[in-house]
C-alpha cells in the first residue's frame, strides 16, 4: 500500500474514533418511543447505571466493527462490517439520547473500552474474514443475552428505556445471523469465556463510571 494511502486510513480511523468519542451521537433512524413516566430518583440512577452500561457497550462495537473492517480482506465483509456499525451508532445515539433523559452522563472510561475492542477487531480480522466474522457471531450472542438481563432489571416503568433495550436486542441478534450467513466459523473454545469475563469487567466498571 502506498505511503499515501496508509497515511489516509490511519487519518480515518483517527476521526472515527474522536467522532464517536467525544462527538455528539446521531441516528439515522428514530426509535418510536413511548411517553416518559414518572421514576423515582433511585429508578432513575438504576436506570440511568444499565442504559450507561449499554452505550459503553455501543462504545466497544465501534471499535470492534472499525477494528475489524480496517483489516478485513474482501470488500464484502468490510462492507457488512460497515453496515453494522452504521446501525450501532444509531444504538449508541439512542443510548445517549437516553442517558440525558434521565440527567446523566456516559462513562469516563469510553476511551479504553473504544481503543481495547478496536485492537481486538484488527486482531480477528488480521487472523481471515470467516474469525472475524465469528468474533461478530459470538459478541451480538452475548450481548443480545446481555440486554434480555436489561429488560428484566430495568424499572418496570421505563417504558422508554425498554422500547430502547427491545428494539437492540432485535436488531444484534439480525447482526448475528448475517454474520453466520456470511461465513462465520464457530471460535476455539477459550475465546468465547475470555470475551464473557471482559464483558462483565466492562459492564460492572460502566455503571457507576
Amino acid at each position: 500500500m502506498p505511503a499515501s494511502d496508509t497515511l489516509d486510513s490511519v487519518i480515518k480511523v483517527a476521526d472515527e474514533a474522536l467522532r464517536t468519542l467525544f462527538a455528539p451521537a446521531h441516528s439515522a433512524r428514530t426509535p418510536d418511543l413511548p411517553p416518559e413516566t414518572a421514576l423515582s430518583e433511585a429508578e432513575k440512577r438504576h436506570a440511568a447505571g444499565l442504559m450507561r452500561v449499554n452505550h459503553t457497550g455501543e462504545i466497544a462495537a465501534q471499535g470492534l466493527y472499525r477494528g475489524q473492517a480496517a483489516l478485513s480482506r474482501s470488500a464484502s465483509t468490510r462492507a457488512f462490517l460497515q453496515r453494522a456499525a452504521s446501525e450501532e451508532g444509531d444504538h449508541l445515539a439512542w443510548c445517549e439520547a437516553r442517558l440525558r433523559e434521565l440527567d446523566s452522563a456516559p462513562s469516563r472510561l469510553n476511551p479504553l473500552w473504544y481503543l481495547g475492542s478496536f485492537m481486538i477487531g484488527a486482531a480477528a480480522a488480521a487472523l481471515g474474514d470467516e474469525l472475524s466474522l465469528g468474533f461478530v457471531t459470538e459478541t451480538e450472542r452475548q450481548v443480545e443475552g446481555h440486554l434480555a438481563s436489561h429488560l428484566q432489571r430495568l424499572p418496570a416503568g421505563d417504558l422508554r428505556s425498554r422500547r430502547i433495550v427491545e428494539r437492540m436486542k432485535s436488531e444484534e441478534s439480525a447482526h448475528a445471523q448475517a454474520a453466520r450467513s456470511a461465513g462465520a466459523v464457530q471460535l476455539p473454545a477459550p475465546v468465547p469465556t475470555l470475551m464473557h469475563y471482559a464483558a462483565r469487567l466492562m459492564t460492572s466498571t460502566a455503571y457507576w463510571l
